[in-house]
């Protein structure tokens, strides 16, 4: 079968050179083979998340080390950020590891706030909070800064911090931040397959989780720092996927990190032209747009253009292109188009014309 380009938000398009990598020979996970490997990845993972803390390789959905937070890090009570399809199952999330869990719900596509959260952990009610910083379903970006700023206000709380679509796309300083854990899917902005995440923890993260009577096993973040610390993971890792994380880290700084991020800036921007020239608003609150993906209003927003998007969708397939129809409530009252990973201008001009001539049929 033909392969259809993804410009979904996730899995993204895979390179040729990534996949080679993911075919290195095995190792031994417990040999210095792999040692080696994950001590030459160190110091570029720390590059890449801005921290001086030990990066931590999950064999796992981010799920995973999402519901690990909670079981390590949520001993009173949790307040879930909650801004779209992906930060609204937090909440649930929270509520099945048996924490006691509360939402801060703002309209699908608004962001984040810090007045909000402020006036949540001013109750003194909560020890951690999470938040999606970019938020796919709607395509929306809450100002981290502005958030992880309430740190020095509520040094207690532990601020855990989703960036599955963000990270590599745009600078996320963790140590800068003073946030406590800071986690990835690979399958996103990184341009790997799924199946992977990294994170990392803060100091206070990695003491309060010591205290956790309830952590669990599979995601202990204790027992993540005592492995890092010896180049190896808790348990058998997907030795194929760091061989194309290794591979894709010389990627990224062969480019130069500057250089990549202000190439998904150019793409991202290409895309929402794209989108005005056709007569579309976007989605997300102004000023909190993606910059990854591009959430496209087809009458979820007032005003603007309106097209059946299932047919669009198919026009652009027929062409080799697979786009998001829209996700959750908001599925076809808009569409999204992912520019994050490998995606140049060139690549993405490609996209631009398959729409160009799908729209010209509807």
């Amino acid at each position: 079968m033909a392969h259809v380009k993804l410009h979904i938000p996730g899995p993204v398009e895979v390179s040729e050179k990534t996949f080679q990598a993911f075919r290195s020979p095995m190792v031994g996970h417990r040999g210095q083979g792999f040692k080696d490997l994950y001590a030459k990845i160190q110091p570029q993972l720390q590059q890449l998340l801005y921290t001086r803390q030990l990066v931590y390789l999950s064999t796992s959905s981010a799920w995973g080390v999402m519901e690990g937070a909670v079981r390590n890090l949520v001993q009173k009570k949790v307040l879930n950020c909650m801004c779209g399809a992906f930060s609204d199952k937090w909440l649930d999330v929270s509520k099945k590891c048996g924490k006691s869990a509360e939402a801060l719900q703002v309209e699908w596509g608004s962001p984040i706030r810090a007045e909000a959260i402020d006036r949540k952990l001013a109750t003194g009610e909560f020890d951690a909070l999470t938040l999606i910083h970019n938020e796919t379903s709607t395509g929306t970006m809450s100002p981290l800064s502005e958030i992880a700023a309430l740190k020095k206000k509520y040094p207690e709380v532990m601020f855990i911090v989703d960036a599955v679509s963000s990270l590599t796309a745009l600078p996320v300083k963790f140590d800068e931040l003073g946030i406590d854990v800071l986690l990835a899917g690979t399958q996103k902005a990184f341009a790997l397959p799924p199946g992977l995440t990294v994170f990392t923890a803060s100091p206070a993260a990695l003491a309060k989780a010591a205290t956790a009577k309830d952590r669990g096993y599979y995601f202990d973040f204790v027992e993540f720092q005592k492995n890092a610390e010896q180049s190896m993971t808790p348990s058998t890792p997907s030795i194929s996927h760091i061989y194309a994380l290794s591979s894709k880290l010389d990627d990224f700084f062969a480019e130069g990190l500057e250089n990549r991020f202000a190439r998904h800036a150019k793409t991202n921007q290409l895309t929402r032209d794209w989108a005005a020239k056709h007569g579309f608003n976007l989605f997300p609150e102004k000023g909190y747009e993606s910059v990854t993906l591009t959430c496209v209003s087809n009458g979820a927003r007032p005003g603007g253009r309106t097209v059946d998007v299932a047919k669009l969708q198919k026009l652009v397939k027929d062409q080799g292109f697979l786009i998001d129809g829209g996700y959750g409530k908001i599925k076809g009252t808009t569409f999204r188009l992912s520019n994050m990973g490998d995606e140049t201008e060139a690549t993405m001009n490609h996209l631009y014309a398959a729409l160009d001539r799908a729209m010209a049929q509807l």
